[in-house]
């Protein structure tokens, strides 16, 4: 029986990981939308977010942010998952 691509995928194509992107406040303005579907082969929070400040130049620093994933808050080693939705919350300003 012959094998297809399927049966064997790279290794590339495996490390790579689908996830959604929510940007609010400054991120948001940033980036100029208020989300996105990024491939990554970030495999944490963190890398994910390193990833994505290369692209946009961020003026936010992770330790001004919260990160949620899958609607719950989340620590910045967080492993990532495809089909992940993970939003990263800056700061709240005002009285």
């Amino acid at each position: 029986m012959a094998s297809s691509p399927e049966d064997h995928p790279s290794p590339d194509a495996a490390d790579v990981r689908a996830v959604k992107v929510q940007y609010y406040a400054q991120l948001r303005e940033e980036v100029g939308r208020s989300g996105e579907a990024v491939e990554s082969r970030a495999t944490t929070v963190a890398e994910l977010f390193e990833e994505l400040d290369r692209r946009y130049d961020f003026s936010v620093a992770p330790d001004d942010l919260r990160v949620a994933v899958n609607g719950s808050f989340a620590d910045w080693d967080a492993a990532l998952s495809s089909q992940d939705l993970v939003v990263f919350i800056p700061p709240v300003a005002g009285g």
